[in-house]
């Protein structure tokens, strides 16, 4: 322990400036961050990568599924909560599919548009929310504008090792 400390002796009295500090904290949280994400990636391999594969207008996809985390619910036996963050290009959309559990949807940019089978065709705004039981069909899930981006989160709660997202055929 003693030779630990005096290790370390030389870095107690240097007079650290505030934006090294900054930088080794900064590098401390991506590294945590990565390890997150490929713990997170590796226990969403049920979720499909073309939730968000259409492309754009222009012919590349501008269109992106995160994930940004997901963890068994120990209170929950046998359920899973995801989260992910959607990012669709101007003009952006989804197909039409089903959720394999319940989902909550907060928009962070933009304008989305989105319509469940029976129900109307809405836009939400930022800081609007939506909800999707389990099973229903979500016909109309798009980027209202054709030239700037939308966002929103996503916050699956499904059963462990459930499909997240199946998409329909037309």
């Amino acid at each position: 322990m003693q030779i630990a400390i005096a290790a370390l002796a030389p870095f107690a009295e240097r007079d650290w400036h505030p934006l090294s500090l900054a930088l080794i904290s900064g590098f401390a949280c991506a590294v945590g961050i990565a390890k997150t994400i490929a713990l997170a990636m590796s226990a969403t391999t049920a979720f499909p990568a073309p939730l968000c594969a259409e492309m754009s207008s222009s012919g590349t996809s501008l269109n992106k599924v995160e994930v940004i985390s997901s963890h068994a619910l120990p209170n929950v036996p046998g359920k899973r909560v995801t989260a992910v963050r959607v990012s669709y290009g101007p003009g952006g959309f989804t197909p039409p599919h089903r959720h394999g559990g319940s989902v909550t949807a907060y928009i962070t940019k933009g304008q989305v548009r989105s319509q469940l089978s029976g129900g109307p065709l809405e836009t939400f705004e930022v800081g609007q929310s939506f909800f999707e039981p389990p099973g229903a069909t979500h016909l109309v899930s798009a980027n209202a504008s054709n030239t700037e981006p939308a966002e929103l989160i996503a916050v699956f709660v499904a059963d462990e090792g459930a499909e997240l997202t199946t998409l329909l055929e037309p």
